[in-house]
């Protein structure tokens, strides 16, 4: 098993990142975005773990979805880091929570990046024809598909970092999907990876 490749970023799109984490340390005490025992390394446990999942999209996507955003993993370092990998893409957060809906859309103000947050149920918001969908510690796998399939356009890439369970996951969600499935190991935290999958569709 590979791990995913590392992303490299300017100093500008690191300070960037460090505005979004001065913001997070912020707000976090108010509204819970992490938990307060990963806050005090933002950067390894979450910027780090977010960035190495990029390198795994498809060149040059055109819409970039993220599903049940929370804080922003990964789909707020995503929108940060492509404004300069990945220019022409955008980023669209979905998230239910009204709070964390103004926390992200503060976030992309303080950092003038390019993104959007749609405030509303995955269920129910309308369908985003997304090229590549993430999601983070959101739902099993099995679920997950269900909410790609919705939000995915044809041949979508799905990117979802997964824990030290991924693989009963993987059994599980094959009982009802079909779909390749390549997973990386993650540099950041052992026994978890990130399932790059695609030709996702129903037995």
């Amino acid at each position: 098993m590979r791990f995913a490749p590392k992303v490299d970023v300017s100093r500008e799109t690191t300070e960037r990142l460090q505005t979004y984490v001065a913001l997070l340390e912020k707000w976090n005490p108010r509204i819970n975005l992490v938990s307060k025992s990963t806050l005090a390394d933002a950067w390894g446990r979450h910027i780090r773990d977010s960035l190495q999942i990029i390198s795994l999209a498809p060149l040059n996507w055109k819409k970039w979805v993220d599903l049940g955003s929370g804080g922003g993993f990964p789909g707020l370092v995503v929108a940060i880091a492509a404004n300069e990998i990945n220019p022409q893409g955008r980023v669209v957060l979905v998230e239910s929570d009204q709070r964390k809906c103004a926390f992200l859309r503060t976030v992309i103000r303080e950092t003038s990046v390019d993104a959007d947050v749609v405030s509303g149920r995955i269920e129910s918001v309308e369908p985003q024809g997304a090229d590549v969908i993430s999601a983070r510690a959101l739902a099993d796998l099995s679920t997950l598909l269900g909410y790609a399939e919705r939000h995915g356009a044809k041949g979508f890439t799905g990117l979802f970092p997964k824990g030290a369970t991924w693989e009963k996951e993987l059994f599980h969600a094959r009982q009802a999907w079909e779909f390749s499935c390549e997973p990386y190991r993650s540099e950041t935290e052992e026994k978890s990876v990130i399932l790059r999958i695609e030709g996702v569709a129903r037995v």
